[in-house]
């Protein structure tokens, strides 16, 4: 139950106001944490009107005040409260409505991400039944030592992403190169355009790798504020891997990021890919902390 002085109203569009309460209440968290709660998934969820997801929002308010904010997001959960409400019960409430919202969609378990996998996450997690389910490895690199260049393979070309060009050989390679992941793989026309209309977008640091006409990998980056760059995306045509295409993608990708000041980078990956944590390890990049996701029920249990 949600604390007595609390209500939560639920809702699938916010109001202008409401998104400007989350993202003030997102914004005072994270400077109390020093990492934001909400994923970039969950973060777009927040800033679209209307999405070809569905996406349930919870808003927990003691009087006239936003304290918390839960999202269902298909049958992925994220929630934050504030850092003045915390050990009120307002989590666990928020939580245990994401969990009844997920079940009643019948879509199989309901996850949740726990960013930064803190203490305070994982007794909740504990304490609602969830089980552990993947790891997300955040790796850094700091810029300020030089990138050598991997050296590309015969025949290949390496060019900035061609916007009204490249997303449809985007999304065969990408579909191919993350079959089995659940969020990467699924990307939609749609996502991408959304990720495209973002501010941080910059098709020069979106590089792909061509043999001919054809599309066999990519290497997307991300701008943070500051200067900080972001490995956001890398992948290859599982035809092709194994011959050195990545790793003249990744390096290449570094190095836009060097040119444009940036003197760290950051970089997500799943903590059981052993291929690509060796690569980035290669690369200069050390585990600087993780993510983990928490699900009702077991991957593959009933």
């Amino acid at each position: 139950m949600t604390p007595r002085s609390t209500r939560t109203d639920r809702t699938t569009a916010l109001s202008s106001d409401q998104r400007s309460d989350v993202r003030r209440l997102v914004e005072e968290a994270t400077a109390d944490d020093g990492f934001s709660a909400l994923n970039e998934a969950a973060e777009l969820a927040l800033a679209e009107a209307g999405s070809e997801h569905a996406v349930d929002h919870l808003l927990a308010v003691d009087g006239d005040r936003l304290v918390g904010y839960g999202q269902l997001l298909d049958a992925t959960g994220s929630l934050v409260v504030h850092p003045d409400h915390r050990r009120h019960g307002t989590g666990s409430a928020l939580l245990a409505e994401l969990i009844t919202l997920g079940r009643a969609r019948g879509a199989g378990p309901v996850a949740f991400w726990a960013t930064r996998d803190t203490t305070a996450a994982r007794a909740l997690a504990e304490r609602h039944g969830l089980t552990r389910q993947r790891e997300l490895l955040i790796m850094k690199r700091p810029l300020t030592e030089p990138v050598a260049p991997a050296p590309i393979p015969t025949g290949i070309e390496i060019r900035a992403f061609q916007v009204g060009v490249d997303e449809a050989q985007w999304l065969t390679v990408n579909r191919r190169a993350f079959a089995h992941h659940p969020e990467q793989g699924a990307i939609t026309r749609a996502d991408l355009d959304q990720r495209i209309g973002q501010d941080w977008f910059d098709p020069a640091g979106f590089l792909v790798a061509t043999d001919g006409d054809t599309m066999i990998g990519f290497h997307w980056t991300k701008q943070h504020p500051g200067t900080l760059g972001e490995v956001y995306v890398i992948g290859v045509d599982p035809d092709r891997s194994g011959g050195g295409i990545g790793s003249a993608l990744l390096t290449r990708g570094l190095i836009h990021l060097a040119e444009r000041g940036d003197d760290e980078v950051i970089l997500y990956t799943e903590g059981e890919n052993a291929g690509a944590i060796a690569l980035y390890q290669r690369t200069g990049f050390t585990i600087d902390t993780r993510d983990v996701m928490y699900s009702t029920t077991a991957i593959h249990g009933g």
